[in-house]
């Protein structure tokens, strides 16, 4: 069976830095796109970053770019995304997910797998 799960959420202020973990069993990272998304009350989820298993490529929205940056540690099965200069409008349930394929897709539905989900919140 396939198990995501997230860790690192917490409250900081802006301007300040997290870094989210998403440790995986069943499945390798290396063979998969790994992403992460975000989801606000009333909003739908976004995808926020994203690395593929060939040649880790990568993706960033708009809103995030140069601000967080995703990873991955093969030997640990481990994904990470370290999260800089915080803003509130960061505030957010993160996920982490996983497809099996080779593309970076922008909605969830594409997603196979998800983990349960860290609270970041960013406060002012």
């Amino acid at each position: 069976q396939v198990q995501l799960a997230e860790s690192g959420g917490g409250l900081v202020q802006a301007g300040g830095s997290l870094r989210l973990s998403c440790a995986a069993s069943g499945l390798l990272f290396t063979a998969n796109v790994v992403a992460w998304f975000r989801q606000t009350p009333g909003k739908e989820r976004e995808l926020v970053s994203a690395i593929t298993g060939g040649d880790g490529g990568t993706y960033y929205s708009d809103s995030v770019k140069g601000r967080f940056t995703i990873s991955r540690d093969s030997a640990k099965n481990t994904m990470y995304l370290q999260l800089n200069s915080l803003k509130p409008e960061d505030t957010a349930v993160y996920y982490c997910a996983a497809r099996q394929g080779a593309l970076i897709k922008m909605t969830p539905v594409w997603y196979n797998y998800w983990g349960q989900g860290t609270q970041v919140t960013v406060s002012s």
